[in-house]
């Protein structure tokens, strides 16, 4: 991209709505998640219990069954993406304020009931959100785009993490969780702010094409089976071992203000700075062998929380193991978000996007579910080598994603047309 089309792009209107949108999509997910785990842990709610809780989740790696009525039907209002993305988002407002009405200690049940809400509004506005910055941005675009969503999403996660950790020091949860429903007015005026994408890709016609159609169009790549299976399991150490933090550094007897504190000056730098470094590596590298090197690197780091299980409650060990953890996370993501971009047709945007989008939710939903069963039973250290371990599996797909994927990347990997998506296949 050369510099005047960079500043342009760095400057626009459009760039600045993708990246509030990234906001408004990261926002929910740690207040069903990490913060929500940090009340009950205060709450004195049972470790497996805290652990299963995370079924919450299944929405996000459901989300594909729903998503062709986004690609299909046009609500009355705003158009096709913009009149979804307002009524996820206001759902999403009450929802989040409902939970700090409730008290976790008496009423669990009601509890998971609304953060299942708040988990199918946030997949919803997910599927919105991913299909409207395919649609918005030219293809020269995207790259740029990527990275200004993943900073908005990360910056979301700092205010639904560290931020809501801090203030509930200091203030009851049920002002925190009201304060963080007020913050979803950032997506609601976005929506309203923002232009509806053209619609130049034709819709699907019927039902069948818009649910069958999909998925006809992705099955029937070679290697499909296996490209699956990579995405699945490419990123379950590092899923389950974060299932479990929050519980962790509180058990182990960090305050909250600490984690707040550390979080923020080591983590959010850390994972923005994974994802500039891995996008610049890959330039070099080219994306299979990033998807090695930085997948090998995210089981390392997640052996950082054994270390600290030894040490103890020490700031320094947890900065630096945080610090690391989050550096590779981000590097891992970058190259996983850049094989994924390559995989879908624009014509369907939103559905196969969900489809793959989902099954990256799988590890953290579904098999991060026994989590607080098996710290509670193997112990903090052993857990974290476990969640090292199992991390294996899926680099070892790279083997057999090789054989059909000639997966470089160059300047504009992550914003390679979905029409060329079959050479991947």
């Amino acid at each position: 991209m050369k510099n005047n089309t960079f500043f342009r792009a760095l400057m626009n209107k459009r760039m600045l709505v993708v990246f509030l949108m990234g906001f408004s999509s990261g926002l929910p997910l740690l207040l069903i998640g990490g913060t929500l785990k940090a009340w009950f842990t205060e709450s004195q709610i049972d470790l497996t219990t805290i652990g299963f809780f995370s079924l919450v989740g299944l929405p996000y790696t459901t989300k594909f069954l729903w998503a062709p009525l986004t690609d299909k039907y046009i609500p009355p209002f705003m158009g096709r993406r913009r009149g979804w993305l307002i009524v996820s988002q206001i759902f999403l407002a009450l929802c989040i304020g409902t939970i700090g009405l409730i008290d976790p200690k008496n009423s669990i049940s009601i509890v998971a009931i609304v953060a299942l809400a708040v988990a199918f509004f946030s997949a919803t506005q997910d599927i919105v959100v991913d299909a409207y910055r395919r649609e918005v941005l030219d293809q020269d675009e995207l790259g740029l785009g990527n990275s200004y969503a993943i900073t908005g999403y990360r910056i979301a996660m700092l205010v639904a993490g560290a931020l809501a950790l801090a203030l509930a020091d200091f203030i009851s949860w049920k002002t925190v969780y009201l304060s963080m429903s007020a913050m979803m007015l950032v997506g609601i005026g976005t929506t309203i702010y923002a232009m509806e994408p053209d619609d130049v890709h034709e819709t699907p016609k019927t039902w069948t094409e818009a649910f069958v159609g999909p998925f006809v169009d992705f099955f029937s790549r070679q290697g499909a089976i296996w490209i699956l299976a990579f995405i699945l399991l490419y990123k379950v150490g590092d899923a389950m071992a974060s299932e479990m933090t929050m519980p962790f550094y509180i058990m182990l007897g960090f305050s909250k203000t600490e984690i707040a504190g550390v979080v923020k000056i080591a983590g959010i730098w850390a994972t923005l700075g994974g994802a500039f470094v891995g996008g610049v590596l890959m330039l070099r590298l080219g994306l299979q062998r990033s998807l090695w090197i930085f997948g090998i690197l995210q089981a390392i780091s997640t052996l950082g929380f054994a270390i600290l299980a030894q040490t103890g409650p020490d700031l320094k060990t947890l900065s630096l193991v945080i610090g690391f953890e989050n550096l590779t996370a981000g590097m891992g993501t970058s190259a996983y978000a850049a094989f994924m971009a390559n995989l879908t047709n624009k014509r369907f945007t939103a559905t196969q996007y969900a489809l793959l989008s989902s099954l990256m939710g799988v590890p953290r939903v579904i098999i991060g579910a026994p989590s607080g069963y098996l710290a509670k039973h193997l112990g903090w250290e052993s857990y974290f080598v476990f969640c090292a371990a199992i991390a294996i599996p899926g680099l070892l797909l790279l083997f057999k994603i090789g054989k059909w994927a000639h997966i470089e990347t160059n300047a504009n990997s992550s914003a390679t047309p979905p029409q060329a998506s079959n050479q991947i296949a």
